[in-house]
């Protein structure tokens, strides 16, 4: 291709767009025929919050020599890129290409991160890190709902995302919040989000004083409880007592109570 051709085509890249995408067009919205950056701009925009479906776009509009036109990777009138990375079927312009897109024809939606960096689970819905490869747990469709920290969709949301030791996800910034307050438990299952086990050894100790500084009410003294485990899902009779109940099977203090103290009337 001549020198002429490739600085054509390069006319303004990185230069127009929005804040979510750095793209040389606009698109119109098939549902409402209104003229938008993106379909994030739209969605974020619309005041009856409809969405657009991205698949659907059929026009665009060159940002270069304003002409509206299909949908195609160039400018029919000014033959400019109207971006570096284009998906036809996802209708997704984008000239920074340092996301390293990469459309998933099982998620049906361009994901960034490089394709050789995921792999796509096929009960879970959606693509993960190879890092997560045969060491998550699969929840049926994990990535279809909405964080539930936030409540932004996960499975197109522009934001990171964190699987939990239980298989629930959720945004990455929502679960660094989460943990910044001390909630160390899924909000959606109770289950431990997190490796607990050096924690529940360092309470072990810590309970020992405690449960001798905290003198129960007499008729509470020496009663037997049964505990739920959050974590393993077992059940144990403990000794109850208002610091905490220890699960007998995985060790967690990550329990609840399932049967309360019986007290003499």
């Amino acid at each position: 291709m001549e020198a002429s051709a490739v600085e054509r085509l390069d006319f303004g890249k990185m230069g127009y767009g929005c804040k979510h995408y750095s793209r040389r067009c606009k698109i119109r919205a098939p549902c409402c025929n209104e003229i938008f950056s993106c379909r994030h701009c739209h969605n974020d925009s619309t005041t009856d919050r409809h969405e657009i479906c991205r698949q659907d776009v059929q026009r665009v509009i060159c940002l270069v020599c304003d002409t509206e036109q299909e949908v195609s990777k160039v400018c029919s009138n000014c033959g400019v890129n109207m971006g570096e990375y284009f998906c036809d079927i996802c209708k997704f312009y984008d000239d920074d290409t340092s996301k390293e897109h990469f459309h998933c024809d099982k998620c049906g939606i361009c994901r960034v991160g490089g394709r050789e960096n995921f792999f796509h689970c096929p009960k879970c819905g959606s693509c993960y890190s190879v890092g997560l490869r045969n060491k998550h747990v699969c929840v049926e469709n994990s990535m279809r709902h909405h964080c539930p920290i936030c409540y932004e969709y996960l499975f197109d949301s522009l934001k990171a995302t964190e699987v939990l030791n239980c298989g629930h996800t959720m945004h990455s910034e929502c679960f660094r919040e989460m943990m910044t307050h001390k909630q160390y438990a899924c909000p959606i299952c109770s289950k431990s989000a997190i490796d607990m086990s050096k924690y529940w050894r360092t309470m072990d100790d810590e309970v020992i004083v405690q449960v001798a500084a905290t003198l129960m009410p007499e008729n509470y003294r020496g009663k037997k409880v049964w505990i739920l485990c959050n974590d393993c899902n077992d059940t144990t009779e403990v000794i109850f007592h208002v610091i905490g109940q220890k699960c007998g099977h995985c060790n967690s203090y990550n329990t609840r109570t399932i049967a309360p103290p019986v007290c003499p009337q």
